[in-house]
């Protein structure tokens, strides 16, 4: 009779047969900035993540350094009387973001510190790109995405990541890169990005949500799987080094079809909304953190993600060094 369990009986056979595995290698830990000194101050929509001034960051990154984990992809909560229309301190000598970065690559230059680039956290409208008579437009956004993300890579980030979703950005970015030295500086396109229900957190996070109207005529409808791929080709075509699924547990269909039709790394944002159910359902003894935590990232790995963006990046180091973690 074949048995399946035979290769089962065992801790130590189950890890021989074991088909996916991840390591912290594999993970990038997000992370929010605001100006200032002295400032930890805890997502109450997302326990246990903060918005943090840069002195108060700095420890927090040598700590996940020291348990292996090198990937950080900063967000930058910008005060509202810095924002305007066309969002000109996302490229201003000044900037807050920018000035940290620099610090931080002096301070970790072994790490791979990852950028955010879209309209949104510095316009005071609130979206992702440049707003007129109530209509984003795509073509006039695209030099402010540009200049914002050759002085992203002035300042020292390895990976420039926009998170717009305008059409053609991935190669304007990758041209103004180039023309300005920046052959290296890698782009970790956000490929699929769903108009979601599950970005709460993060908004609440960096006081991002749009003024008004939604961002449905430029991320992907939830409804959409194949509209994915059209994009991954595109983005591909136009210079991205990495493709990005967002959010990741309620699109694993697409982080397959994805990995299966690029040789491109696929990554993965565990985004706010899917980690926060899930504390909250550890919170109230409905789950088991320990057990739970580890399971999601798993089924984000194997459904094909070879970098997965979670807020869940520091407790899973823990466990892989043998350390208590948990909620």
């Amino acid at each position: 009779m074949i048995r399946p369990r035979r290769n089962r009986r065992t801790a130590a056979i189950r890890g021989m047969v074991r088909e996916t595995h991840m390591t912290t290698d594999n993970l990038i830990y997000p992370l929010f900035l605001v100006d200032g000194k002295g400032v930890k101050d805890e997502i109450k929509s997302l326990p246990g993540n903060f918005r943090w001034s840069l002195d108060k960051l700095l420890p927090e990154v040598e700590e996940c350094m020291e348990l292996g984990l090198r990937n950080f992809v900063v967000f930058p909560a910008v005060p509202e009387e810095l924002k305007d229309k066309t969002a000109t301190y996302s490229y201003a000598d000044d900037n807050f973001y920018l000035e940290a970065a620099r610090i931080f690559k002096e301070k970790f230059p072994e790490s791979t510190l990852i950028s955010d680039v879209a309209m949104d956290p510095y316009s005071s409208d609130g979206h992702d790109g440049l707003v007129e008579n109530g209509r984003i437009l795509n073509d006039e956004t695209l030099p402010i995405l540009a200049k914002m993300s050759v002085a992203q890579a002035q300042a020292g980030f390895d990976i420039i990541a926009p998170s717009d979703m305008m059409d053609g950005r991935v190669g304007a970015i990758r041209e103004a890169l180039d023309n300005e030295g920046f052959t290296e500086t890698a782009i970790m396109s956000y490929t699929a990005k769903y108009a979601s229900a599950f970005y709460g957190p993060f908004r609440d996070a960096l006081d991002s949500a749009p003024k008004a109207g939604d961002k449905k005529t430029y991320q992907m409808d939830p409804a959409n799987r194949m509209e994915g791929l059209r994009e991954a080709m595109l983005d591909e075509e136009e210079g991205a080094d990495y493709m990005m699924v967002k959010p990741a547990l309620n699109y694993l269909d697409v982080i397959a079809l994805l990995k299966e039709n690029t040789t491109l790394p696929i990554a993965a944002y565990h985004v706010s909304g899917e980690c926060a159910m899930l504390i909250a359902a550890c919170q109230n003894g409905w789950l088991d953190f320990e057990q739970a935590m580890p399971e999601t990232l798993l089924s984000i790995r194997r459904a094909g993600a070879d970098v997965i963006l979670t807020y869940f990046a520091k407790e899973y180091a823990k466990r892989v060094r043998g350390l208590k973690f948990g909620l």
